[in-house]
């Protein structure tokens, strides 16, 4: 039996930020607990909620941080040490001003391109060599500040895409769990 899977959905908490943004992870993570058709629970010990399920035959537990996107690292340590998952098998999914909107791309290790969701976690993991599925939001129009960019709603054009958008990264962190990266990325960054 292979070892088990954290795939986490980067964000902030709270109604105020559900439809930003930057809780495209977690938009995705929902799309994937939609698909297994499980709800997600409080884990005390972590600070996050958690959907304990399965890929293929392999344990995944899917997890949203309950902290702001820039403390995300302390919860996903806490998954990987309660749960015995390498950093090596954890997926981050998370929002990429670097990328057009609506791009999905998949990678392992990497810098953190000032995202501080990915700084925490590499911080507290102590290493950068995780998945990422990043998902392009693009870059703010004009002069406006990105950290204002990200924790703006998405457009109403935006939103209309967004089903899909979250259906490729979820698709992609199932594919990296069943089939491995290389296949998954032949996958996704073909659409």
């Amino acid at each position: 039996m292979s070892e088990p899977f954290l795939i986490v959905g980067l964000g902030n908490p709270g109604a105020r930020y559900e439809t930003t943004r930057h809780n495209v992870g977690f938009m995705a993570i929902d799309e994937i607990a939609e698909d297994h058709m499980g709800s997600f629970n409080v884990h005390k010990k972590s600070n996050a909620d958690i959907l304990e399920t399965r890929i293929a035959n392999t344990k995944v537990v899917l997890a949203k941080p309950r902290t702001f996107m820039n403390l995300s690292g302390g919860p996903i340590r806490a998954l990987c040490d309660f749960f015995k998952i390498p950093p090596t098998h954890v997926i981050v999914i998370h929002d990429e001003l670097d990328l057009d909107f609506g791009t999905v791309r998949l990678k392992q290790g990497g810098g953190e391109n000032g995202h501080n969701g990915l700084r925490s976690t590499s911080q507290t993991l102590g290493t950068k060599d995780y998945y990422r599925i990043r998902i392009g939001i693009g870059r703010p129009p004009g002069r406006q500040d990105p950290a204002s960019y990200v924790l703006k709603p998405f457009s109403v054009q935006e939103a209309a895409d967004l089903g899909a958008i979250c259906a490729d990264a979820a698709e992609g962190a199932e594919l990296i769990v069943t089939q491995g990266l290389a296949a998954a990325q032949n996958r996704i960054h073909s659409k």
